[in-house]
């Protein structure tokens, strides 16, 4: 039933093609962003730490235990 109401909708393949270039051209686009992104935001990024002693939340929960 699919088969023949897709057959009948003028230039159906032209969604497909629509489909992969919106697909590539979003991961080309996050490629060319990540390649230009500036290093020093970069490392401020990568020096940031995860300790969760720092959390407002945690120390809370510390001091009531």
């Amino acid at each position: 039933m699919y088969k023949q109401v897709l057959e009948r909708i003028d230039q159906i393949a032209l969604w497909p093609v629509i489909s992969l270039i919106i697909f590539f051209g979003f991961f080309v686009g996050l490629i060319w962003w990540v390649v230009r992104m500036d290093k020093g935001h970069v490392d401020h990024m990568k020096s940031l730490t995860s300790d969760d002693s720092s959390s407002p939340s945690n120390s809370y929960r510390n001091e009531n235990l």
